[in-house]
């Protein structure tokens, strides 16, 4: 049975309070999709009355947080888009190492990560492009809302698929073993990333200040009041000289005017003004 008008602006008003993400209607299908496994899995009738419960409960029941997962997309890949990669190793991280020879430290934060392939394409790219940093104190940190993404992400493991989709094939030898139908990342890059649970809407305990701030293909799902509090924090979190990197169709313009954008070939970074 589709999910009636009244429902539907139930679980869009859940996950844009708890989310910041944007469901109009039209969407209806999507909430379909994803939330009726859930009501099957735990026993439910019908998605109608899980949303009966989940209506009845505090929002900070494990239901709701499940829902949220749910709807969260997450969608990634290795390497995505290759250009701002290619800006960071060309460009962007050899002025930051300039910049931070008296510390030898590099810090970037891979915020909604999903499942892990964005911070751990670009802990392999520093191991092979920069053999200089041997020394120094790397901290690479991807964050997710989603638990179960970030379970996914601790895990390291892969389908066919996945590796296919941007993974350079001399990486996937060289960084990955197969087992049991998935490729596994090896420990020696698994061992450079962290993974913590955040919510950008919500407090950001992230420490230290980042001198690469990843937030690509995140502040599309979001309307603009929450784009521009999470570019006003983003602000206060980058380390002096720092960058920004957003997604292909994303911009602070007509959103930030405290961010500049920086333009490197096919890519675009920003720093404050």
């Amino acid at each position: 049975m589709p999910i009636s008008a009244s429902d539907f602006q139930y679980i869009a008003g859940l996950v844009r309070a708890h989310a910041a993400i944007v469901l109009e209607p039209g969407k209806e299908y999507l909430v379909e999709t994803r939330l009726e496994p859930i009501a099957r899995k735990e026993g439910y009738e019908s998605l109608a009355d899980m949303i009966h419960v989940l209506r009845s409960m505090p929002p900070t029941e494990w239901l709701h947080a499940a829902v949220i997962d749910a709807l969260t997309t997450n969608e990634t890949l290795f390497f995505r888009d290759f250009h701002p990669f290619e800006a960071m190793r060309q460009t962007i991280i050899p002025r930051i190492i300039e910049q931070r020879q008296q510390s030898r430290q590099l810090t970037l934060w891979s915020a909604a990560c999903s499942s892990g392939q964005e911070p751990y394409s670009f802990a392999m790219m520093i191991r092979e492009a920069f053999p200089q940093l041997k020394d120094w104190i790397i901290t690479i940190v991807g964050s997710d809302i989603s638990t179960s993404s970030l379970a996914r992400a601790r895990q390291a493991a892969y389908s066919q698929f996945e590796v296919n989709r941007g993974l350079p094939a001399i990486y996937m030898a060289k960084y990955f073993t197969q087992k049991d139908g998935l490729w596994h990342l090896k420990d020696e890059i698994k061992r450079m990333v962290q993974f913590r649970n955040q919510n950008l809407l919500h407090p950001w305990p992230l420490i230290p200040a980042w001198d690469i701030i990843l937030l690509r293909n995140v502040m599309i799902y979001f309307d603009i009041p929450a784009k521009q509090g999470i570019l006003r924090r983003m602000r206060t979190t980058l380390a002096p000289g720092g960058y920004m990197m957003l997604g292909a169709a994303e911009t602070t313009l007509n959103i930030d005017p405290s961010w500049k954008p920086i333009p490197y070939g096919h890519t675009v970074a920003y720093q404050t003004c």
